[in-house]
């Protein structure tokens, strides 16, 4: 490992940590839950957007099921927070859908925050040095959860922003700058990928509802794209164990 290199995403870290609190307090904008296309089937309250989020399930369990498996998987305790986290995002997503409120925002939040930080620790793990498991794991989880209950007691969003943003920026440079023998870069540049198209998506949400005469809105879209994006990972280190 290169000291240097380590050194620079520690800059960039403490850089973009203290400078995201040079900006005033971010509130949550309520509008935000004002979803398209909020009609009730079988008995169930936005049926689309609640709905949408089985995929979440899905690869989450069959992600976590195979890191159970492979105890010889690199990263394994951190990839299997991700996709343990990614499982419960299906729950919370799903209750929040329900009552779309800041209340149960949080629900949708906490695992999402969570996975961001084992997925985080897991590529550092493959592509800067083994030990950041060891060391950086809990305090990344500690961080990630503590961004989403500082949101929810004080209506602050700064530092819930940062553990979205950070990784993500961290991955690009991973995929710019640093080489893995374990991680192949198509799929983590794909799953990057399907995620800014989700968020994209998600912004789009009543525009798509409009355009598409009203039959589908970008929301559960989002959803589909998102569990896309990880199950591009699960790919990913399945099919290095078997080469």
């Amino acid at each position: 490992m290169s000291w240097g290199r380590s050194e620079a995403l520690l800059s960039i870290a403490i850089i973009s940590l203290a400078g995201i609190f040079l900006l005033a307090p971010l509130t949550q904008d309520l509008s935000y839950h004002q979803f398209a296309g909020q009609s009730t089937k079988a008995g169930i309250a936005n049926f689309w957007n609640v709905v949408s989020n089985g995929p979440f399930l899905f690869v989450g369990l069959i992600g976590l099921f195979f890191c159970m498996r492979r105890v010889d998987l690199r990263a394994r305790l951190s990839w299997s927070v991700f996709f343990l986290s990614v499982a419960f995002v299906a729950f919370g997503s799903s209750w929040y859908h329900l009552h779309p409120d800041n209340k149960t925002l949080v629900w949708d939040r906490l695992p999402m925050a969570v996975g961001f930080m084992g997925l985080f620790v897991a590529l550092l793990c493959e592509y800067v040095d083994e030990r950041a498991q060891k060391y950086l794991l809990l305090p990344c989880l500690a961080l990630g959860a503590a961004s989403v209950l500082v949101w929810g007691v004080y209506d602050d969003l700064r530092l819930y922003v940062w553990v979205q943003f950070f990784p993500l920026l961290t991955i690009l440079i991973l995929l710019l700058f640093y080489r893995s023998q374990y991680c192949q870069k198509n799929y983590i540049a794909g799953a990057l990928g399907l995620y800014v198209l989700a968020k994209l998506l998600e912004l789009a949400d009543h525009q798509i509802y409009d355009l598409s005469g009203q039959m589908i809105a970008g929301h559960p879209v989002k959803h589909l794209v998102a569990a896309g994006g990880v199950a591009l990972l699960y790919r990913m280190i399945k099919q290095r164990t078997q080469t």
